[in-house]
């Protein structure tokens, strides 16, 4: 009898492989019948976790977490400080192993990625981190080339036509040839954003990144990362902990309180 795990290889796939939508639902209903669905668009899972346990440094915080998010949507991770939401994400980029459970981020499995597949795992999604990460000696366009070349971009006329596309996205095209140094939180936190875009991904992963802005450059972050899901059709996963602009700028929110989820799409 087939297992009917989703996440198991399908088709000759070898673990470690992409995960296609036909591998993760091959034992489904509607992969049987060449007929079409009731609706006229299948949904397209981006993550999906599945009676996973996050641990923080071998200490167990959060045991079966489960849970799905489609291509398109914007979803909040909140909770407190040390309840796991950072933890998840450092899941999904594979900079943590998964322990127990199953787990899929952009088509791939993380119980049995292997090592060597991981840089491209990480090249399907754009990270936004809490403390921008970017280089203090080189300009908003070097440290963008930067990221650029780590991916595999070689055409020099391609990557700075590239760069002044995503600076235009994020509002920067006028500082190409500033120092972090020189810009303000907000503006160093865009900077990190046009990087996450660089490779036009369908995941945007944001890790508190309105946590070191004050209020008028946190609304300016949530304003900008919406405007991406929205006329880009993004997906957007942001832990964070800013209530105040969740009410501001209100979609589906899953907290972790007292060591549980509660999602408000389930």
């Amino acid at each position: 009898m087939p297992n009917e795990d989703i996440f198991m290889p399908q088709n000759g796939a070898q673990p470690g492989d992409i995960l296609t939508d036909t591998a993760l639902q091959s034992d489904s209903p509607i992969a049987e019948t060449s007929q079409p669905a009731e609706e006229p668009h299948t949904a397209e899972p981006m993550i999906v976790l599945q009676d996973v346990d996050i641990y923080q440094k071998k200490i167990l915080v959060l045991s079966k977490v489960s849970f799905t998010i489609n291509k398109g949507e914007y979803v909040y991770l909140v909770g407190k400080t040390g309840t796991g939401k950072s933890s998840i994400i450092k899941l999904l980029m594979a900079e943590l192993p998964l322990k127990d459970g199953e787990a899929m981020c952009v088509g791939y499995n993380l119980k049995t990625i292997k090592t060597k597949k991981i840089p491209y795992l990480r090249r399907e999604f754009g990270v936004v981190f809490q403390d921008y990460q970017l280089l203090s000696d080189k300009t908003v366009a070097e440290n963008l080339m930067s990221a650029m070349k780590a991916t595999g971009w070689k055409d020099k006329s391609q990557m700075e036509t590239r760069v002044k596309e995503v600076l235009t996205l994020v509002h920067l095209e006028t500082k190409d040839f500033k120092y972090p140094h020189q810009l303000s939180g907000g503006e160093q936190q865009r900077v990190c954003i046009a990087r996450a875009l660089i490779n036009r991904p369908n995941l945007i992963l944001a890790d508190e990144p309105t946590g070191n802005l004050d209020p008028f450059s946190a609304e300016e972050i949530f304003q900008l990362l919406h405007d991406i899901n929205e006329k880009q059709g993004t997906t957007v996963l942001m832990s964070t902990h800013n209530f105040t602009m969740l009410d501001k700028f209100p979609s589906r929110t899953i907290c972790i309180e007292d060591g549980k989820l509660l999602d408000t799409m389930l």
